[in-house]
């Protein structure tokens, strides 16, 4: 979260990134991943690679303070460019690793949530977890690719970033919400706990924790960034350090001023990885139906978009924008996330649950590759208890610029929602009168009277 910059101490940085383990093991985190590196100046030009040990050394002689990786695993991180579609990114993409953030204002905190989320992990049978202290007030949680199925509903792994970790970070937050809330409401009152996280006191709900601890789903995205193991932190001055997952409860900030630091572990110890033990908690995850990134985590901005009236009458399809009827023509890509928007946008323009139902199914046979039914269904039941929201935005990257189907008109231009559109298109239908047809009279010929027979109405 926000916080000023200090001035490092040069000597103490070059001490620091001098020491050869400290190289090694950036170094061993790098391999695959594209870096991007923090000079006092600013940052380095992207995409960038840590090939050897020294090369950390070097770089912090040019003014180097820290070094930034990707959660995703490259064939080659120098051949990725800012101008290559997501297709592009998707061939040269290896792999990715979980990696979960959770940031506060309040250390305690990220702590108490910390603990919770690996314990959710152990839950689901996972071994290879790792814990990384971010250098100031938060931990990023880690499960490396290697954990992963290597296909999950007959897709590739690696094909489904960034939505498979999005659903797993918001599933697990949705899991461990209400331990962590307990936690911090059984020791603080809300009071206290709005001082230390810098809120108002009406933004402190005892069932949200949006306010307080945030488990970031937004930010993974691709090509998104997160501070190495073994770097400094310019906020603080003290080190991003990797600690075992038992020991988040007793770890202290102080542990990571780099006087302190003796032992280095890695952080994605893929060695220690069983081959699929993830697959549990990706299949959960995925038929729970839960996905938080699609409103951004942010409450504010959640606030905003559900503040809508709901279309109580089922809206035509030919009121419907061209991203949603392109998803109903059939897709190649992006299925699952078509499903969801779908979803969200057929109950908000007053279709019944049971007309989605069927709505889905035919949409789901026009499909070269279908997806399995048993998901659909899955996911039916799960939104069945939910109330109804919006569904994602225009400018959601995620979703119609993600999968390919934003192909704007005149009148998506003005609007930043597709049920706006259906809103909007709907208004016109019902108050455009039918223009009335013109009837012609018929043409009336004057008659002249009859010419009356001879004899007839005339007197002799």
């Amino acid at each position: 979260m926000g916080g000023k910059e200090q001035v490092l101490d040069k000597e103490k940085v070059l001490a620091w990134y001098s020491r050869e383990d400290v190289q090694d093991a950036i170094c061993s985190e790098a391999l695959g991943k594209e870096i991007g590196v923090k000079y006092v100046w600013g940052y380095g030009k992207r995409p960038d690679i840590i090939a050897n040990p020294a090369d950390v050394y070097e770089l912090a002689k040019e003014g180097a303070t820290s070094f930034h990786f990707s959660e995703e695993i490259w064939y080659n991180p120098l051949q990725i460019s800012a101008k290559l579609g997501i297709k592009e990114l998707g061939e040269l993409r290896k792999g990715w690793d979980l990696i979960i953030d959770i940031d506060t204002p309040h250390f305690e905190y990220s702590r108490v949530a910390a603990h919770y989320i690996i314990q959710a992990l152990k839950h689901y049978g996972i071994s290879s977890i790792s814990c990384k202290f971010s250098g100031n007030h938060g931990f990023h949680i880690g499960v490396p690719f290697e954990a992963f199925p290597p296909v999950l509903y007959d897709l590739p792994m690696r094909s489904l970033f960034p939505e498979a970790p999005r659903k797993v970070a918001g599933f697990l937050k949705h899991k461990v919400e209400k331990l962590i809330l307990r936690d911090i409401f059984e020791k603080e009152t809300r009071e206290q706990i709005a001082k230390n996280v810098g809120k108002d006191v009406s933004e402190i709900k005892k069932d949200s924790m949006d306010a307080i601890v945030d488990v970031d789903t937004v930010l993974i995205s691709s090509r998104h960034l997160c501070r190495m193991p073994y770097v400094f932190n310019e906020k603080s001055g003290l080190v991003s350090i990797t600690i075992h997952p038992d020991d988040v409860l007793t770890f202290n900030r102080d542990d990571a001023t780099p006087e302190k630091i003796t032992e280095i572990i890695p952080f994605m110890d893929r060695a220690t990885a069983m081959p699929g033990e993830a697959k549990r908690l990706f299949v959960e995850a995925y038929d729970s139906g839960y996905e938080d990134v699609a409103y951004n985590t942010i409450k504010s901005a959640i606030e905003k978009e559900v503040t809508y009236e709901q279309i109580k009458d089922a809206a035509p399809e030919d009121s419907f924008p061209p991203c949603i009827k392109h998803i109903l023509g059939g897709l190649d890509d992006g299925k699952k996330r078509a499903l969801f928007a779908l979803t969200h946008f057929l109950k908000t323009v007053g279709w019944s649950h049971e007309a989605i139902e069927a709505r889905l199914l035919a949409w789901n046979d026009v499909h070269k590759e279908r997806l399995k039914e048993t998901y659909i269904r899955g996911q039916l039941r799960y939104f069945k208890t939910q109330n109804a929201r919006l569904p994602p935005n225009c400018d959601n990257e995620a979703y119609y610029k993600g999968i390919g189907v934003c192909k704007p008109d005149h009148l998506c231009k003005t609007l930043n929602n597709p049920v706006s559109y259906a809103k909007r298109r709907l208004f016109h239908l019902q108050n455009v009168k039918p223009e009335k047809k013109k009837v012609e009279k018929p043409e009336i010929k004057e008659e002249k009277p009859p010419t009356a027979e001879k004899g007839e109405g005339q007197h002799l």
